[in-house]
């Protein structure tokens, strides 16, 4: 609870009343790895905020591939966005890599607290517009730059991200095979090895 109160002062002041409020909103829950915050159909009832652990979004294709399109450690925030705000069945699937501790928001209880405390309105907006800009980000990269730029700027912005998910969840994410992934790494270890060619980073878009 106080990890969360700490992370809603990035973004708004609350008085001790407000945080009491909230407070009351707030649901905690333990989840084991391989369970699911949300599956694909069902409606996603609840936005939750990461306290431990680890969880990846991602859908499945007709071929029953998995193509995974976000993950998430401490202090983000796993949904189907799209899901919760309209309250339809979610295209995506949200499921722990490892225990994971949760604080979850309800579709009811959301709407309820920005009737009771108007700043976490503010707040959400905030979060949502932070997701969104990410989101694009992202599609201008995929089709701008290389698989390899592509990684080595996911390893920039997501150290630690890139140290605690398998290497062929970080290929699906980048849209690549594991196996291209390995060569990408071999690659940039050699050139990281030679003084004469190091690696270039690609600029940041």
């Amino acid at each position: 609870m106080q990890a969360f109160l700490e992370y809603l002062k990035r973004y708004i002041d609350l008085t001790p009343e407000e945080e009491t409020a909230v407070a009351a909103k707030l649901k905690h829950r333990s989840y084991l790895k391989g369970q699911y915050l949300v599956q694909s159909g069902d409606v996603c009832r609840y936005q939750s905020f990461v306290v431990s652990g680890k969880v990846r979004t991602f859908y499945l294709d007709a071929n029953g591939n998995e193509h995974i399109v976000l993950f998430g450690i401490e202090n983000w925030w796993a949904a189907d966005l799209g899901s919760f705000i309209s309250q339809t069945p979610a295209d995506f699937d949200v499921q722990c890599l490892e225990n994971t501790e949760v604080i979850q928001f309800s579709h009811a209880d959301t709407e309820e607290l920005y009737k009771a405390v108007p700043k976490m309105e503010r707040f959400f907006r905030l979060i949502i517009q932070n997701a969104y800009v990410t989101a694009q980000k992202r599609i201008v990269r995929n089709y701008s730059l290389s698989a390899l730029d592509r990684y080595v700027l996911f390893c920039e912005d997501y150290p630690e991200i890139s140290q605690r998910v398998p290497q062929y969840m970080i290929a699906s994410y980048l849209g690549i095979t594991k196996e291209f992934l390995s060569s990408i790494r071999s690659q940039i270890a050699k050139k990281s090895s030679s003084p004469t060619n190091p690696v270039t980073k690609p600029k940041k878009k």
